[in-house]
């Protein structure tokens, strides 16, 4: 492809992209093919011959369209939000166009402080202290694992580099709540601590961590011969957005030597608003934290802000240093291969750049308000409806509940019921939302934030539940 192609290709490839984009409330929200289906419609072999480009463009809406689940519809109320705005896109493409390779300051001295750059951005818009670096990870799972390494090496003075977890006497015990995200779980196995010395707690009425169970669970793996060595606190659960009240958390934290972490992969964003700041009280605390503006903030996946406040403690669990990579200029600068677990990175500052240029931090506080009124509207309406049950606060944008008809008591039929509900609306195509457990109980949860929501789209999945839940059609 010469340059004249890419052109040409390109604009056609960017009308695709805003056409998709402009008319996305035309498809079904939820994708309706079969296992196997798009695969099927490939050759089984790779074309012998090249020059094909511009025939895959032109099959994108044949080939693949049918098998995307869109994120960016507005009826969007699944996992999560997860915007990917313009501007985004053209960060990204800007990024790929440029191909450089971040892994540190010398391959390409602008990856590195433009990074530098919009993360302290960042940090000034969501109220963080200076105290705290950031650093841009690919996901919050990577962002927890690093937080668990270095809590790891802290806890046994650098064992990594002698004997490593196999020479260290007492075991080491992580904790969290069983309303953390299951990354958490993987992220402990991973960092090698072992299931059996992960302690998942109780939660309150509000399914917030209770410090009296981490307290008790602390003192009693320390009467065992146990190491207590990290507490993941989280700020907006994946189930219900439960808060986890960080500031007693780091009372204990810092009276047992812990490592706190904090998970706000969705609800950091709304931190941008200063009504919400509240919800994490104590977050200067931390030893590190992670948020996602993949989410709910703007910048398309992935593109995850870690933040810590001993950003030497982090390199020196990180860093490898062999001869090929040294430069001149290594003790005058960052090199982020060593603040993160890959050693390659691409551009992703370019996005966040670009986004943060195009809407500003006042336009951003705009949309969280909208999505947050959006979600209490909805919620007003399970409260008031007398067939329909809230099973969580709404202290964001999620709303989990349940259709609870009279006339079924028993809990397997009423699970049965809300999934019927759930598989009629999403089926039916004009919203999406994921069902889910919370202790035990099946719920419904609606997620809204989708870049191009407003209140209409919310009222018409409210109603389209409603006619589901009577044994219509969404």
């Amino acid at each position: 492809m010469d340059s004249d192609t890419f052109r040409r290709l390109g604009h056609r490839l960017i009308d695709w992209i805003a056409d998709y984009r402009e008319h996305v409330e035309r498809y079904p929200v939820m994708s309706r093919v079969r296992p196997g289906q798009i695969q099927s419609r490939f050759p089984r072999q790779p074309p012998e011959e090249g020059g094909h480009a511009e025939e895959a463009i032109a099959s994108l809406d044949e080939l693949v369209m049918p098998g995307i689940t869109h994120w960016s519809h507005p009826a969007f109320f699944a996992y999560f939000p997860t915007i990917t705005s313009y501007a985004s896109v053209l960060g990204d493409l800007a990024a790929a166009g440029i191909g450089a390779q971040a892994m540190s300051w010398q391959t390409s001295p602008a990856a590195t402080e433009v990074e530098q750059v919009v993360m302290d951005w960042l940090r000034q818009a969501v109220g963080l202290p200076e105290s705290f670096t950031g650093v841009i990870q690919d996901t919050a799972s990577t962002s927890t694992l690093t937080a668990l390494l270095c809590a790891r090496e802290r806890a046994t003075n650098f064992a990594q580099v002698r004997e490593g977890l196999q020479g260290h006497e007492a075991p080491l015990v992580v904790y969290a709540s069983d309303q953390a995200h299951s990354g958490v779980e993987k992220d402990t196995l991973l960092a090698g601590f072992g299931r059996r010395h992960l302690r998942l707690l109780p939660t309150d009425r509000a399914h917030a961590l209770s410090v009296e169970a981490l307290v008790r669970a602390v003192e009693e793996d320390r009467a065992a011969g146990l190491r207590p060595c990290a507490v993941v606190a989280t700020t907006g659960t994946t189930g219900t957005t439960a808060l986890d009240p960080l500031d007693e958390v780091a009372d204990v934290a810092e009276r047992h030597g812990l490592w706190m972490h904090v998970d706000a992969a969705l609800a950091g964003t709304a931190m941008v608003v200063p009504e919400c700041r509240w919800m994490w009280r104590g977050v200067e605390r931390a030893d590190s934290l992670v948020f996602n503006p993949h989410k709910w903030l703007g910048t398309g996946f992935d593109l995850s802000a870690y933040y810590v406040r001993d950003p030497q403690h982090l390199v020196r669990v990180m860093s490898t240093n062999p001869s090929y990579l040294r430069t001149a200029q290594d003790g005058e600068v960052r090199n982020l291969r060593d603040w993160g677990i890959p050693l390659g990175r691409r551009f992703r500052a370019l996005k966040l750049w670009f986004y943060l240029a195009d809407v500003g931090v006042g336009g951003l506080r705009k949309r969280i308000r909208r999505d947050i009124a959006n979600a209490r509207w909805f919620t007003d309406q399970v409260d008031a409806a007398p067939d329909w049950e809230r099973l969580a606060p709404v202290p964001l944008q999620t709303v989990t509940f349940r259709h609870r008809p009279p006339g079924i008591a028993d809990e397997a039929r009423l699970a049965e019921h809300n999934l019927r509900i759930a598989r009629v609306v999403n089926e039916g195509g004009t919203a999406y939302l994921t069902p889910s457990v919370l202790k035990g109980t099946q719920t419904l949860r609606l997620s809204v934030g989708a870049e191009t929501t407003e209140r209409r789209h919310v009222e018409a999945a409210w109603h389209a539940l409603c006619s589901a839940a009577r044994g219509g059609e969404a």
